[in-house]
């Protein structure tokens, strides 16, 4: 991976665990102190803030006079908070786990510091092959780096419920899959929690049916592409499926279809790793069951597409405090704080260094051990994963992709053909020319 810093700073690696200096890297200016730093971050769960307040507290040790300020912002609501902070001038020091296509908007909007100065701090070479290439918008330039990788769209089954259904193996196919899920539901139990309503969570799965159809939104060159028999496709196959899923499909999001699955009133699951702490901690009784597989796509010829969002730091360019900012963002990566961090929901937040995934401190968990084969494949999809932002390794990076997830066009275009049963031929027009009027704002 190439670097290129425009201040030169001294690269320091943050491999292991004694190696807690990225917090006083050479090259960033001492802080006047006193100091505050707010932190923001949609990733809020309860053993998540225990890691991130170490962070805090390790950082502030190494840092006398400074305060870090950790503020929870939402998966659904961070576009309006974000927005309001750039517009009043009130930003947050350091942001992180937003996906890599909202940063990609920020930077070309010219609303963030550039990013190379951390990656330099935390070690280039630390990070696995290729993990900055999303957040290279301009060549030579970094807009953010990733706190982690996930695999958000992964089928979760549990072995049970298969087997009382004479069900031998995990679907491939969208056929396969509609015929597990009705043979799976009843009891109270229901197919497969997906997302109808009109938000982020709705716009961000269907995209991975697109591509499940062995289609796109866009094409390389960032045409809209969704006048096709792949987009039709998924539509109607996204239709048919909501006989499967729970009345209250309607309105779920991200929180909701994970629940559905955990609480064991669904047959399937899609989602990234949370699962596993969540069964863990909510229904250990299934989760000797609980197992993970690839989404079925519309045919086996149709590989698979993973979903990552490439979860996110980022520090906007009017935060107060640059160089001190930056100190913090190099030690997130802090291996005792990291792995901490890593641990609060295993499986769910891949390693971004592979310093880290190697070392014995990670490796152990408990819940990684039991369930090595779900994360190891996790792992190896999100690594190739893509998301709106880039949806394959042919296209431009789309700086538009956060605007449109946050436009809910895409789940609009779900609602009105799936809910409203509208003509297929009006729905895919006007989302073609609502895409092609926000790829031109």
């Amino acid at each position: 991976m190439s670097i290129r810093s425009t201040e030169h700073l001294t690269r320091r690696s943050l491999g292991g665990l004694a190696l807690g200096a990225a917090a006083a890297a050479p090259g960033f200016a001492q802080a006047q102190a006193p100091t505050t730093l707010r932190w923001w971050s949609p990733q809020t769960a309860p053993a998540q803030r225990e890691a991130y307040n170490f962070q805090i507290r390790t950082f502030e040790e190494a840092n006398p006079g400074v305060r870090v300020v950790f503020e929870a912002t939402s998966d659904e609501g961070y576009p309006a908070q974000m927005a309001a902070a750039f517009a009043s001038g009130q930003v947050p020091s350091v942001v992180t786990h937003l996906p890599s296509f909202a940063v990609a908007t920020y930077w070309d909007n010219g609303l963030l510091e550039p990013f190379n100065d951390v990656i330099q701090a935390i070690g280039p070479q630390n990070f696995y092959e290729g993990a900055n290439r999303v957040y290279e918008i301009t060549p030579g330039q970094y807009a953010g780096t990733g706190i982690g990788n996930s695999a958000a769209n992964m089928l979760w089954m549990r072995r049970d419920l298969m087997e009382r259904a004479n069900i031998a193996a995990a679907p491939r196919t969208w056929e396969q899959l509609r015929d597990a899920c009705r043979r799976m539901q009843g009891g109270g139990v229901f197919g497969a929690p997906l997302p109808f309503a009109r938000n982020s969570m709705t716009s961000l799965i269907f995209v991975c049916f697109v591509h499940g159809a062995g289609g796109q939104v866009f094409t390389p060159d960032l045409q809209v592409a969704v006048d096709t028999d792949a987009f039709r496709n998924a539509l109607e196959f996204y239709k048919s499926m909501r006989e499967f899923c729970p009345p209250g499909a309607n309105a779920y999001s991200w929180g909701d279809s994970l629940t559905a699955f955990v609480a064991g009133a669904t047959a399937t699951g899609i989602y990234a790793g949370r699962v596993i702490a969540n069964v863990a901690a909510q229904n250990p009784r299934i989760a000797p069951f609980v197992t993970c597989h690839d989404y079925p796509t519309i045919s086996a010829e149709v590989p698979a597409w993973t979903f990552n969002d490439f979860p996110s730091v980022m520090i906007p360019k009017v935060a107060p405090n640059i160089p001190l900012a930056k100190r913090f963002a190099a030690h997130l990566f802090r291996a005792d704080g990291y792995i901490r961090q890593l641990h609060a929901a295993p499986g769910h937040v891949l390693p971004v260094l592979k310093t880290i995934s190697a070392m014995p401190e990670y490796q152990a968990n408990p819940l990684i051990q039991a369930n090595r084969a779900a994360v190891d494949l996790m792992s190896e999809r999100a690594a190739a994963g893509h998301n709106l932002g880039w949806e394959s390794n042919t296209h431009r990076p789309n700086t538009k992709a956060g605007q449109i997830i946050a436009s809910h066009v895409l789940a609009e275009a779900v609602q009105r053909y799936v809910i409203n049963n509208e003509p297929m031929a009006q729905v895919v027009s006007t989302t073609a020319q609502r895409l092609e009027q926000l790829m031109r704002g």
